[in-house]
């Protein structure tokens, strides 16, 4: 059985528009899609809600209950996946999307740094993390982007530049991974 298909053609956007979207996107989502793996080689999928310091580091605030904070504590690695709203997507086979890979650290409690962290998670989503902070399984996670790649829609995927995180190189790739 052979499926003959046609994507409507679509305009290419500027590579400032581009970059423009790609730096927006953090801004419009709130939580990220998690991939983690064990120790043992099983994957895991989950999410997190996050906060994005200025060098485009993400940090979760995560339950040492979850199977992710486990796998996250064990491997140091992490797949992250920010992805517009299906709600605001022109297209859903389109959807705006970066993917990180991560290396993972757990930021000590009862620093200066877990502090400053957890106030810019207290900001982003208020009251709750009151209590988050009080609950003694809750961790905070740094994961810091190797490499990335920013899908705009059809055609159009850039690689995250890896020595800056807030820029993309262009123009876009190509190919089966795309």
């Amino acid at each position: 059985m052979t499926f003959i298909y046609s994507v409507p053609a679509i305009a290419m956007p500027s590579f400032d528009a581009v970059l423009a979207a790609y730096q927006g996107l953090p801004t419009r989502v709130h939580s990220l899609m998690l991939s983690t793996v064990s120790s043992e080689g099983s994957p895991h999928a989950s999410y997190a809600p996050y906060v994005l310091d200025d060098n485009h580091w993400l940090y979760i605030f995560t339950s040492g209950l979850s199977a992710h904070t486990q796998n996250l504590q064990n491997t140091g690695l992490a797949s992250v996946l920010l992805i517009e709203d299906e709600a605001e997507a022109a297209q859903v086979f389109a959807r705006q999307r970066i993917s990180y890979d991560c290396q993972a650290q757990l930021l000590p409690g009862g620093t200066a740094d877990w502090e400053a962290v957890a106030d810019r998670f207290e900001q982003r989503f208020g009251d709750i993390i009151t209590m988050l902070r009080s609950l003694e399984d809750f961790q905070i996670f740094c994961l810091s982007p190797q490499g990335g790649r920013f899908v705009m829609g059809f055609g159009a995927a850039y690689a995250v530049d890896a020595q800056n995180l807030s820029q993309l190189v262009g123009p876009p790739q190509t190919g089966p991974d795309n």
